[in-house]
């Protein structure tokens, strides 16, 4: 079977280990990726971003955590990172009740995400047909 993709689209994936090295891997190959294709305009806003999701999966779960970059046909980049605990955080689904406070030490990664990228979400693989597997997926869009 032949698959056809539309010009100008591509896919990425990369696994990642539960290492604390794992977000600075993540965001070099952001910037390898996004150079080769020649999208300097999106670099700033995807490293940012991609680098405050696969620190949390670092920080909230024990397992490795997965990295795809998908350009889609519209211009847009979808970054999504898998990992392997099935809570969406709240974040992701109704709008913030609550300000980090400016004292705080963490807690701005998915602020800014809702902050700076085009469209977001996450879904939940434990409550469904993938039961065997576990964890979640959560997603940013940027460009386009």
């Amino acid at each position: 079977m032949v698959t056809v993709s539309p010009p100008g689209t591509w896919t990425y994936a990369l696994r990642l280990p539960r290492n604390p090295r794992a977000a600075r891997v993540a965001r070099m190959t952001v910037r390898a990726v996004l150079d080769s294709h020649g999208r300097p305009e999106l670099l700033d806003t995807v490293e940012l971003l991609t680098s405050e999701l696969v620190t949390n999966t670092y920080l909230h779960t024990t397992g490795p955590a997965s990295l795809r970059l998908t350009a889609l046909a519209d211009g847009r980049l979808r970054v999504g990172v898998w990992d392997s605990h099935p809570r969406v955080p709240a974040l992701f689904g109704e709008a913030p009740s609550d300000n980090v406070p400016s004292d705080c030490d963490g807690g701005r990664g998915l602020h800014l995400v809702r902050a700076y990228a085009d469209r977001w979400g996450g879904w939940s693989f434990a409550d469904g047909p993938f039961d065997r597997r576990a964890g979640k997926l959560l997603w940013f869009e940027t460009g386009g």
